[in-house]
């Protein structure tokens, strides 16, 4: 099977999406006796009359932008280009905001549901898309992401020349994030805490868990303290403050510790039916931001306008 990768060529931005690629494997000689045969078998779950429909509209390109010539044969390490398409996506009732921008920067403040980048059934509705046609910026790139079901601030860099100083900042653990998270008031006597897992993936793709070998290294730890006390006593409201930055860890370190995050769809138990049911959102936000800008030296600091409800 073809592999597919993250676009790196100089094809265009179309309607806020970058184009897709997929690289000829070394076998297709034998495998397949032309290009169209090749796509068929990579693209199955697309009918034959569509696909074909979209070579005959020279939408699949060749690396210099040209359409591809369905009839010619496959070429191993040749790569063709693509852009998504996802028909009858729906419509986001709740926009993001953009709580900072200049020269060098973007900053979001994003709703609950709705995923930072393309993937899977998003594409259009994400914020990286609705973000680039909003400002008319092709080159925008997240610094950083955050859970789909997670709502608060995302940071973005407007010019590819900068941005490897500003993602620098996150894999050297310079930026100070804090979130807040509604749970089982379980934690409070015993805070604040220093939590300190070793986070593991899980048998199922979408989740990760807590090793269960006492000896086994440490590699995701967070600071945990009481943000305020709710109407509802066995709920409490928590300012966790990641030191590290492994998958779901704020989610896997709270359930590991007895008190799931509200509303969580993974963690403890994965949910056979998963929802985007305003009423029962993630009770977890993306609070502040603060970090020193490595091109004007000058600390920054953001925060988020949303709120998390008190269920």
């Amino acid at each position: 099977m073809a592999r597919q990768i993250a676009s790196r060529q100089p094809l265009p931005v179309r309607d806020g999406v970058g184009a897709s690629v997929i690289v000829v494997p070394e076998d297709a000689p034998q495998r397949w006796g032309s290009v169209l045969a090749f796509l068929q078998e990579r693209f199955a779950h697309i009918p034959a009359d569509a696909l074909n429909a979209r070579l005959a509209r020279g939408q699949i390109l060749r690396v210099d932008g040209k359409p591809l010539d369905a009839a010619m044969g496959c070429v191993p390490g040749d790569r063709y280009y693509y852009y998504r398409e996802i028909p009858n996506e729906a419509n986001r009732l709740e926009e993001e905001t953009i709580v900072f921008e200049d020269d060098l920067l973007v900053v979001a403040d994003k709703p609950h549901f709705m995923p930072v980048t393309p993937g899977g059934r998003y594409l259009q509705e994400t914020l990286l898309v609705r973000l680039r046609r909003r400002l008319n910026i092709d080159d925008l790139a997240p610094m950083h992401r955050i859970d789909r079901e997670t709502a608060g601030l995302v940071v973005f860099t407007k010019r590819p020349e900068t941005r490897g100083r500003y993602q620098a900042l996150f894999e050297s653990r310079d930026v100070h994030k804090t979130y807040l998270a509604i749970a089982s008031s379980v934690l409070v006597s015993s805070l604040p805490l220093r939590a300190r897992h070793c986070i593991l993936a899980a048998e199922h793709f979408m989740q990760m868990r807590v090793s269960e070998d006492a000896l086994a290294p440490i590699n995701a730890e967070c600071d945990i303290s009481l943000d305020g006390v709710l109407a509802n006593p066995e709920l409490a409201r928590y300012c966790l403050r990641p030191l590290t930055g492994k998958k779901h860890q704020l989610r896997v370190q709270m359930a590991a510790l007895g008190a799931p995050i509200i509303g969580d769809q993974i963690y403890p138990h994965l949910v056979d039916t998963p929802h985007e049911d305003p009423a029962r959102e993630l009770q977890l936000l993306a609070q502040s931001l603060r970090f020193v800008d490595p091109i004007s030296g000058v600390e920054r600091h953001f925060a988020t306008t949303r709120t998390l409800r008190e269920v």
